[in-house]
Formats: C-alpha cells, structure tokens, sequence
C-alpha cells in the first residue's frame, strides 16, 4: 500500500508519487497539471486545504486514492485536524486583531498613531483577512458608508504589509497566483495590471505639470472601472460571498469617476488633486487585494468569460486586449459543438447560428429577465450598456451598482405586479440620444414570464425630423 501524507504539500505528494496530477486532476483540482502553479502554489497547499477552497469532500477525495491503492496516514490525518481546527482558532483571532484597528481608525484615531502599533504588534496581513475584517464589521452593525468613508484609510494602514509587497513565500499563495496570471499575455489580470501601469504614468505626469489636459486623459480610469464593475464585483459576490468590494470599492469607483466628470465640467486643482490621490490608492487596493482575491477563487472557465466580455470595451489610455490563446481555443470549441443546434418555435425553425444573427441584426441592445430575476439572454455586438456574457444566470440586481439597483426593483416589481407594462426612459449617453424601454413579458393569460429591456439609439429620429423641417 501507498501512503499519503495528508500534512504534505501537493508538490511534495506528486514528487513522491507521480500519479497524485491525474488522480486530482480527475477529481476537480484541474491547476495541477500547470507545472507553473504546481511549483508555486502547490508548495504551500494541502489536499484538505485545497479541497476546502474548491468544496470537494474529502470523503470522495479519499475514495478515490484509496481506488487507486492509498491509504491515508492516520496520523497525518489526525494532524492535519489539529493542524486545522488551531489554524481556524489563529485566523479567528488575526481578524479580531485587524477589526480592532479599523475600529480605531473610524472612531478618529489618527492613522499614524494606529499604524504603528499594527506594524509593531501584527507585521504580515493577507488580503483575505482585510476583507474579512471589513465585511465582519459591516455584518455587525457598521454602517456601509462609514466603511466607504474610510476605505482609503484602510488601505493605507496595510501600505508595506500585504503579503503582495512583503512577497511571504510559500504562504502567499494568491499573491503567487495573481502575479502569474498577470504574466500570461491576454489573461485578464495582464490586461488590468497593464492598465493601472498606464493609470500611474499619467498621475506621475500629472503630479508634475497639473495640466487639465492630463487630467481629462486620465478620465479613460473610468473604463477601467466598468470593466470591474462589470466582470468583477458581481461574480465575487454572487458565486463567492464576498462582499466588501461589491459594496465598498464599487461605491468608491464611482465616486472617483463622477467627481472627475464634475471637475470638468468645474475646475478645482486642490479637489483634482483629492480625487487623483483617491484613484492612485484604488491601484494599490486592487494589485494587493482585489486581484489576490480574485485569483484564489476564480476558476480557468470563469477568467475565460471575463477575457471574451472584455473586448467589448474600449482601450484604457491606449491599453489594448492581447490575444489569449487558451481562452479563444476553448471559445472555438463551443462554436463548433453548437453549429447543428436547432431551435423550434410555433412560427417555424432556425438554426442556432440563425437565430442568433437574426436577433444580433436587430438594432437595439436586447436583454431578458425571467420571472425569477435572474440575466437569461443579451444579444450581441457593440453596446451603449454593457451586458457580459458572465452575467447570464446571474440575479439582475447584483449587475448594478448599489446606487442604481432601488430603481432596477422598482421597475421589476412594477411589472410583476400588474402596476405597469412599460417603462420608457430617456437619456443623454456620450452625448447622444438614448431610448430604453422597459417592457412586461407576459403569456397569453397574462402570467409575467420576464422583463425585456431594449435600447435604442434615437439620433436617427432627430436627425430625420431636422431634415424634414428645413
């Protein structure tokens, strides 16, 4: 019999026994067989670890080596839950730590005073930890704009300390992850990591010259957040619970944007000067804890949605979406499992590849959602409003910033209740006229079945009846 050493490393356990990359890779754990994350992070990873971040059994992982002719170490075993339950016991204690000095910090304790005793008493921090503190606080009474008021204080309480800038090897394992996953060209964090590179260029410039012009360039920060917005702070939320940067580093984003389209409009130099420290301080937060996070928990499929919704987004600051060659073979794949699909209806039938030319050739950005509020379809193509792909399946409400999703329910919960069929609203989007048109999907007994939302693009109306009256 083989015996496996459940207080070993999975790099250690596959240098014993070769057979450990498809043993596991069969059973979920599909970044083992990556000789980069296998000599990164399955240094410092456990099975029982690693199962815990994936939520496989372990019973079903232990079926299945002992399939294969392993027994476990009753002792390592036995460690490894001691090992665990005084690891919960730590991080426990860790996060009452930290919870305790942003408690300081929101009662007006100036920052360097608790800084100090933080780097005296604590050193290290994760950027789990900082998450978990902060979402632990709002859960126990908090309010969310106190955390949104002093999430830049936050940040800088940690500046040196993360385990992204201290480079703590082994135990850093999502700082390793999302160091490597920005080194593959077209991955996701590539392109973001790029982009905030182009965002502290100009804010270097800028602190130099204070010129408007390179303010007004740096405006481009706000397709930069739209992107996370977007791509980002939903799936953390919806698929992973993780709820500090849906509700506090969205919230912040779109206050540095809307503050930067006001000083526009209204030139301040010491608010400009304000709002670009805040957008400066949104790099560091993102490189040391949002993509850490990120990187711990989304899958191979998932960054694979988020690079193909990317495209439809203009370049930052001239930063372009490289090619990512994984993610556009596994894209072919599914277009050609699909090409023989067929779709009846009581009108006819069409091919999958017909109908959906047929809806992208209809002149407005169509969106459905059903009777249970969950993203069911988006057409293709350019959009006004950007509608990703990781979006369907998801709940509608949690695809808006917190600002706007009242108005969302309000609509929905109109229709559902019989109050309204329709709800037209009109907009002026990158100077251009909008029509969005909210509408009740009901069968023929009036049962609501879903909202449809179409936009339109109304520049062609004006200019027609402009002509007609010359």
């Amino acid at each position: 019999m083989k015996t496996l050493d459940l207080s070993k490393s999975v790099y250690e356990l596959t240098q014993e026994y070769p057979e450990v990359v498809d043993i596991m890779a069969a059973l979920g754990f599909i970044d083992i067989t990556k000789k980069a994350m296998l000599l990164s992070v399955g240094r410092m990873m456990t099975i029982p670890k690693g199962a815990k971040m994936k939520g496989i059994p372990m019973e079903k992982i232990v079926a299945a080596f002992h399939e294969k002719g392993f027994e476990i170490s009753s002792e390592s075993g036995l460690n490894h839950n001691q090992n665990e339950k005084n690891g919960e016991e730590e991080e426990a204690s860790r996060t009452e730590q930290l919870k305790a000095y942003l408690r300081r910090l929101g009662e007006g304790e100036d920052l360097e005073s608790v800084r100090k005793d933080f780097v005296d008493q604590f050193g290290e921090v994760d950027a789990h930890e900082i998450m978990d503190a902060e979402q632990q606080l709002m859960a126990e009474g908090t309010p969310l704009e106190e955390v949104q008021r002093l999430c830049d204080v936050h940040s800088a309480l940690f500046h040196g300390a993360t385990s992204c800038e201290t480079h703590a090897a082994p135990e850093g394992g999502n700082m390793f992850t999302a160091m490597m996953l920005a080194g593959i060209e077209g991955h996701p964090l590539h392109t973001f990591t790029k982009e905030n590179e182009a965002i502290q260029r100009e804010l270097d410039s800028w602190k130099k010259d204070h010129s408007r012009e390179t303010f007004v360039r740096l405006r481009d920060v706000s397709i930069h957040y739209a992107k996370k917005g977007d791509l980002i702070y939903p799936l953390l939320k919806t698929k992973y619970d993780i709820t500090g940067p849906q509700n506090v580093m969205w919230t912040v984003d779109d206050e540095i944007r809307d503050e930067m389209g006001a000083l526009v409009r209204e030139w301040d130099n010491a608010r400009a000067e304000a709002v670009l420290a805040r957008a400066e301080e949104m790099i560091y937060k993102e490189a040391n804890i949002l993509f850490p996070i990120c990187a711990e928990h989304f899958t191979d499929e998932e960054w694979q949605g988020i690079y193909r919704d990317s495209k439809d987004y203009a370049p930052c600051l001239g930063v372009e979406n490289k090619m990512w060659n994984d993610a556009e073979k596994s894209q072919q794949l599914t277009v050609n499992s699909q090409q023989l699909d067929e779709v009846r209806m009581p009108g006819g039938h069409l091919t999958l590849p017909q109908l959906t030319a047929l809806l992208n050739t209809i002149p407005m950005e169509i969106s459905f959602v059903d009777a249970d509020n969950i993203n069911r379809f988006f057409n293709e193509g350019p959009k006004v409003f950007k509608r990703p792909g990781m979006a369907i399946d998801r709940e509608v409400f949690f695809c808006h910033p917190p600002k706007v999703e009242p108005m969302v329910r309000s609509i929905i919960d109109s229709f559902r209740s019989g109050k309204a069929d329709r709800v037209p609203v009109w907009m002026d989007k990158g100077g251009r006229t909008m029509l969005v048109t909210y509408l009740a999907v009901r069968d023929a007994d009036r049962t609501y079945l879903g909202t449809v939302e179409l936009v339109q693009d109304m520049e062609f109306a004006k200019e027609h009846f402009a002509k007609s009256q010359l």
